[in-house]
């Protein structure tokens, strides 16, 4: 019988700094025929739900992935063949991890840690019962389970199983948990790299004597909150976030340098322009582009804070690709979505950008050119009336612009004579964090010299409509 050419899925990278993605569902089992571009698989990150399309028609041959298993990118999750005639195809000689659905009972002794890619595929298991059970009385559940299971020490028996064949998901394990799921009463499972299982309860060991009980913050230490507190356990973006702005602070050397801007000809410009802007645009023109669009020039004449640094080199970019910091998730959450070539927008590009891009943030629809490739970013805190911060650098970038609250105060103005008087003006602190590897201090004031000029000098025919 012919047989066709195998087509690997993998794991898209959803975005520069994802590492990891969750199977939600599969949209094609083994067996079914499938389309190019059609969707295979939904996958969720801590920036994006998405849909994987098909790279091939064909049909589905193997799933190397259950729905809830999380999987590093560039990992190989399905195969397709294409072409042959009907289900002779082999399978391909190497694999990883297989499915919860298509591994065999772990072995006395557990494998060594390998790689992805040269782990073999095991033999599917005998027909499980419920909740995942094999035969042999041990519960089947993916890595990201078994280390969920351990770390609150949970009975993965005893939680409701909504995968296929009543498996255990990772949704499941947190929704258990949510809703106040108590402690195993035995030893927590051991994790086991490969296959991954989690053994069945042992029986409760003798309760040892009582002890005096523990301050508030050794029992949230335990995973439960005392008297008048609240536990948040970190949900995925929260994670990632705590990881990146981590490794930054101990990557970068990073610095801040404020500088007070007077706004008031902006703040006349936008009330002038705003209603021309709804009518003939159908959009809401903010603060925020006036500040991008004045960035975007600055940047042209000190090229520095908009580049990259490879150890002695640094990669000095020639367009601008801004990201916009949003928070999300009533701002317990932070995604930087990235208008792509930024200098080529005029106010009213820039405008529809960050509109746009803001609302796919929100609703956690941006596609993986929407949030990679970043070269310079942009957070504004000041819309929830912050006054001066000192942000931290995003992975891969030199700077980042912290746009703080415009607010009435009165200083002191000179005229064109050279007296001086008390004003009410509208006023702002722009503060640039840098990398101080390859950004110095004169350099920095520089470049938010020429913001702060860009802004106070605007008129109505700069940078265009």
């Amino acid at each position: 019988m012919a047989t066709g050419t195998l087509v690997d899925v993998v794991m898209p990278q959803m975005g520069v700094s994802v590492s990891e993605g969750t199977i939600t569902r599969w949209a094609k089992a083994v067996g079914e025929t499938i389309e190019a571009d059609e969707t295979i698989v939904e996958i969720s990150t801590d920036k994006v739900d998405t849909e994987v399309p098909s790279p091939a028609s064909g049909v589905v041959r193997e799933l190397y992935a259950g729905e809830g298993d999380t999987v590093p990118v560039n990992t190989r999750i399905a195969v397709i063949e294409t072409g042959g005639e009907g289900g002779g195809g082999e399978a391909p000689a190497e694999a990883p991890p297989a499915a919860p659905e298509a591994a065999a009972p772990a072995p006395a002794e557990p494998a060594a840690e390998a790689a992805p890619e040269t782990q073999p595929a095991p033999a599917a298991p005998a027909e499980g019962n419920g909740n995942g059970h094999n035969g042999d009385g041990r519960t089947f559940v993916s890595p990201v389970v078994a280390r969920m299971v351990a770390e609150h020490g949970l009975d993965v028996s005893a939680i409701p199983g909504t995968g296929r064949g009543g498996r255990v998901t990772k949704k499941d394990v947190q929704q258990f948990i949510d809703a106040g799921g108590t402690a195993a009463p035995a030893q927590a499972p051991e994790v086991h790299d490969v296959p991954h299982f989690a053994p069945p309860p042992e029986a409760p060991a003798p309760a040892p004597p009582a002890a005096p009980a523990a301050p508030a913050v050794e029992v949230a230490a335990l995973g439960q909150a005392g008297p008048g507190e609240e536990l948040y356990r970190f949900n995925t973006i929260r994670k990632v976030i705590a990881r990146h702005m981590r490794h930054s602070l101990e990557t970068a050397a990073q610095v801040t340098t404020v500088i007070e801007v007077d706004m008031t000809g902006v703040v006349n410009l936008r009330k002038k322009w705003k209603p021309e802007y709804q009518s003939r645009y159908g959009v809401n023109l903010t603060y925020v582009p006036f500040v991008a669009r004045a960035t975007i020039d600055a940047i042209g004449r000190w090229p520095w804070v908009n580049a990259e640094v490879h150890g002695e080199s640094a990669l000095i970019k020639k367009y601008v690709n801004l990201g916009m910091a949003v928070a999300v998730d009533d701002a317990k959450g932070l995604m930087v979505p990235v208008i792509q070539h930024a200098e080529e927008k005029n106010l009213v590009g820039l405008s529809r950008s960050v509109i746009e891009l803001a609302d796919k943030a929100r609703t956690k629809t941006l596609s993986p050119d929407e949030m990679s490739g970043g070269t310079f970013t942009i957070t504004n805190p000041g819309v929830f009336g912050a006054l001066i911060g000192t942000p931290i650098i995003p992975e891969g970038q030199v700077a980042i612009l912290d746009v703080e609250a415009i607010v009435k105060r009165p200083v002191v103005v000179t005229d064109a004579h050279g007296n001086d008087a008390i004003a009410i003006r509208h006023m702002m602190f722009l503060c640039l964090s840098y990398d101080h590897r390859l950004v110095d201090g004169a350099y920095a004031a520089q470049f938010m010299a020429q913001v702060k000029q860009n802004l106070e000098s605007w008129d109505e025919n700069a940078f265009g409509l």
